[in-house]
């Protein structure tokens, strides 16, 4: 049954969205073209940066042709096959989802898509922004820092987290119903 997945799916995925961007737009507005501020002893920083690949800068280096087809192509029609997913699974493929797993293939969703947005008006560039860290603590010659960053990175990774710990929940549910004395 699609029709009450809409309204769960769509005000996470416009929801994020409008929050990215809004903070991309806040970025280009006031971190492009000044030094990086830090925070909380260097646990946080914001600083402006643009990223030709995905997560980490992952494909960054392969050409552009490359870039364009994977990164552009390949993630709109991944994004378009999860929406289907979350959106029609139980009707298509008989897979149940509740309320929570779509809201987190909505974030998953809403997190690369509004990357994708992001290369299309960018010229295969994504904004990012934020920067977290052990302030200048390092193992041998390697900052305890992540990459940078954006809101559509969280959502995704926040998806993805959602989506473990639900399957592990339910996995412990169903595993304490199997053992469950029977009445």
């Amino acid at each position: 049954m699609v029709r009450p997945r809409l309204p769960v799916f769509f005000s996470v995925f416009i929801g994020q969205v409008v929050l990215d961007q809004w903070t991309k737009q806040l970025a280009i507005a006031h971190l492009k073209d000044t030094p990086t501020l830090v925070y909380l002893g260097d646990v946080f920083r914001l600083q402006y940066a643009t990223n030709e690949g995905a997560f980490l800068s992952l494909g960054a280096s392969l050409p552009p042709g490359a870039r364009y087809w994977l990164l552009t192509i390949g993630v709109g029609l991944l994004l378009a096959a999860l929406t289907v997913y979350a959106l029609f699974s139980e009707s298509i493929w008989k897979t149940k989802l509740d309320r929570v797993q779509v809201a987190a293939y909505s974030l998953i969703a809403s997190g690369g898509f509004s990357n994708w947005v992001d290369r299309a008006r960018f010229d295969g560039s994504v904004v990012d922004f934020m920067n977290l860290g052990l302030g200048s603590l390092r193992i041998g010659n390697f900052p305890l820092r992540t990459g940078v960053f954006n809101v559509a990175d969280l959502a995704i990774l926040g998806g993805i987290g959602i989506l473990f710990v639900h399957g592990w929940k339910e996995e412990r549910r169903m595993k304490a119903l199997k053992t469950a004395p029977q009445a």
